[in-house]
């Protein structure tokens, strides 16, 4: 057993944020600081294989396996990107390929309003982190 809390609690707990924020400004500088907090990803690991293609900054994201659990590890030359993979990074890093992969990320982000806050090519970015999120988990 471990002491994780599931996606779905982590999802419960951002809701909870992101609605005390109210618009969608300060949900923006929320994700900003969530990015603040992120620790650089070590040179060595900021790769071209690494890197998530469709994003408008460069931003790279490493995965490695610890028993049946995934960790992350990311980072972005841009502010709000940053912050956007690390909110995704709480809600991924520590679970398994199975829970990550019977996660609806789509919703859960449009439950947080952020799609709909960020430019087309930011929210396109975001997905691509998604999808390479769950092409790590696919792939074990």
């Amino acid at each position: 057993m471990t002491d994780t809390p599931s996606i779905d609690d982590v999802l419960a707990e951002l809701v909870e944020e992101f609605d005390l924020l109210g618009d969608w400004e300060g949900r923006i500088e929320y994700v900003i600081d969530l990015g603040k907090g992120l620790e650089p990803l070590p040179e060595a690991d900021c790769t071209e294989a690494n890197k998530v293609s469709g994003c408008a900054a460069q931003v790279w994201l490493s995965a490695r396996r610890e028993g049946d659990r995934l960790f992350f590890a990311a980072d972005s030359d841009s502010a709000l990107s940053k912050g956007n993979i690390a909110l995704l990074l709480r809600l991924y890093s520590g679970h398994t390929p199975a829970e990550i992969l019977a996660f609806d990320a789509r919703a859960a982000l449009d439950r947080l309003g952020l799609p709909s806050a960020l430019t087309r090519q930011r929210a396109n970015g975001l997905n691509s982190m998604v999808g390479r999120i769950r092409d790590a988990a696919a792939s074990v």
